[in-house]
């Protein structure tokens, strides 16, 4: 096997790590260590430090930018009536292929080379990508055209849409109100017709929540179908991207495009299974059995008027051929319990700690966001969005304080909370409750209290996060308006079965 090319920048300068630095971090993993100990460890460094060095003489493999593209532009208010776009530009692919004539936004915190990317915080303004993340050289070899990137909420830690540095994302129905976190910009876009489909990310619901809120149908794949590769990580067990569309139809299109291995993502498994999504699409919903999850309705936040409806779409599944029953599902409700601990403690030590790359996995590491973000986030600290710091004040008590032993738990009860959802699935082929148990909220004042301002972030996830702790496939498509706001269906299948849910959200879109 060769050797890396050499690179064509300028070597660092690793320094060797002055003693008082190494006092500090041996008091903060409480070694007692004596002067002359420290100035032994220092100079026993010096070989593994002469690696660090030789590995600064190496360019590293990095992912491929096929398409020529300009930098586009920050658009103006008067061109950006809902405050969704973050960057304008217009990337063009193939010539031809399933996306040809498809103009695509891409969720801002997706890599597009040349393009600016603030994934929703001043923490990462000024960071432009030097690659196209996996998923975005797939739209453009299907055709696709990127028009540009969306506003996404502060590091997507928000189901809001009111914790963007840009500003709020307006309701395409009501200005006034929320259009859902954290794939803000992407649903609102898709919805006000300013493209024909929209990359979302969901990690508690983030492709689902603002598709619910707006009225489009997003899509979560199986944890792993889709690649993740170039995307802003928050929880590599949690982590999911992929579509966000008008229809159920044109998701299924999109996902066709991006599902499958790139062999960079460890998410992804071995021997993962793809189909042709588009043509599971048959128009009906004959021979499916759906089961209506008793526990998704009645929260303590749940408004009528949405369970009802939720309640009412179920039935009209039944004249496009699909049988309907109740099912009951007790774990759901601590689904979110699950899920709490997971996210906290593992943003944690990902998002935050691990400078949004972390270590102790195989995969393609973006270093140049890592080296901007990991830097920024230290000297602006104070930039971090409520959620954020919320999150990093708990993860890191919990771990200094409990060893990690809750985040441990929870990853093991996530299996336990699989099983419950899969022994439902024998007996059905797809769950079904409502994407959020409320409408809309209205968007927090801008001297809304730190209380108001978390509560708009995370009021609604009790039926989507837990989908993200066991990676079944599940989408929101739209149920009805209710005082004059979408209101949301979610259909939940057997992993690797995205093509059964899509079609029967595409059968209730024309059975109307």
């Amino acid at each position: 096997m060769q050797a890396p090319p050499s690179t064509a920048t300028a070597p660092r300068i690793l320094r060797k790590p002055p003693l008082p630095e190494l006092e500090r971090i041996a008091k903060s993993y409480n070694l007692v260590l004596s002067r002359d100990d420290l100035t032994s460890f220092r100079n026993l460094m010096d070989g593994v430090l002469a690696s660090y060095r030789r590995l600064d003489q190496f360019a590293e493999p990095t992912l491929a930018v096929k398409y020529p593209r300009d930098a586009g532009f920050r658009p103006g208010a008067s061109d950006n009536r809902l405050n969704a776009w973050y960057w304008r530009c217009s990337i063009k692919g193939a010539t031809s292929g399933p996306l040809a004539g498809k103009k695509i936004a891409i969720k801002d915190n997706v890599c597009v080379a040349g393009i600016p990317m603030m994934n929703g915080s001043n923490v990462l303004e000024g960071y432009v990508p030097d690659v196209d993340a996996t998923i975005v050289t797939r739209i453009l070899d299907a055709g696709g055209e990127i028009v540009g990137k969306a506003v996404c909420e502060h590091l997507c830690f928000s189901g809001g849409s009111h914790t963007s540095d840009t500003g709020p994302v307006l309701n395409p129905h009501d200005p006034k109100r929320s259009a859902g976190g954290s794939s803000s910009g992407s649903a609102a876009l898709v919805v006000a017709g300013e493209c024909d489909m929209a990359i979302g990310g969901d990690q508690g619901g983030s492709i689902r929540i603002p598709s619910c809120f707006c009225g489009a149908v997003g899509h979560k794949p199986t944890h792993g179908l889709v690649p993740y590769t170039g995307v802003f990580p928050i929880e590599l067990t949690l982590d999911h991207t992929g579509p966000i569309a008008r229809t159920a139809g044109d998701a299924a299109r999109l996902l066709e495009v991006l599902a499958g291995a790139d062999g960079l993502d460890p998410r992804q498994p071995a021997g993962l299974r793809t189909e042709a999504y588009t043509k599971q699409l048959t128009g009906d919903a004959r021979g499916l059995r759906i089961g209506i999850v008793k526990e998704g309705f009645g929260w303590p936040n749940s408004e009528p008027d949405v369970d009802a409806m939720v309640h009412e779409a179920a039935q009209r599944l039944t004249r496009a051929g699909a049988t309907v029953s109740e099912v009951s599902i007790p774990l759901h409700r601590d689904g979110i319990h699950i899920w709490n601990a997971i996210a906290v403690e593992g943003a944690t030590a990902l998002m935050v700690a691990g400078n949004s790359m972390g270590t102790n996995w195989k995969g393609h590491y973006t270093t140049s966001l890592l080296d901007f973000y990991g830097r920024s986030r230290r000297v602006r600290a104070n930039d971090l969005s409520e959620t954020v710091k919320l999150v990093v004040l708990l993860g890191q008590y919990m771990q200094d304080n409990y060893q990690g032993r809750y985040y441990a738990k929870a990853q093991n009860l996530a299996r336990v909370l699989r099983a419950a959802y899969d022994e439902a699935l024998k007996d059905a082929d797809l769950l079904l409750m409502p994407t959020l148990p409320l409408k809309a909220t209205l968007l927090p004042a801008p001297d809304a209290s730190r209380e108001e301002y978390v509560a708009r972030a995370l009021e609604m996830i009790s039926n989507t996060c837990p989908f993200d702790v066991t990676g079944h496939p599940a989408a929101s498509v739209p149920a009805g308006m209710s005082a004059g706001l979408p209101v949301g269906m979610m259909l939940i299948g057997r992993h690797w079965e995205d093509g059964t849910v899509l079609r029967a959200a595409d059968a209730f879109q024309i059975v109307g």
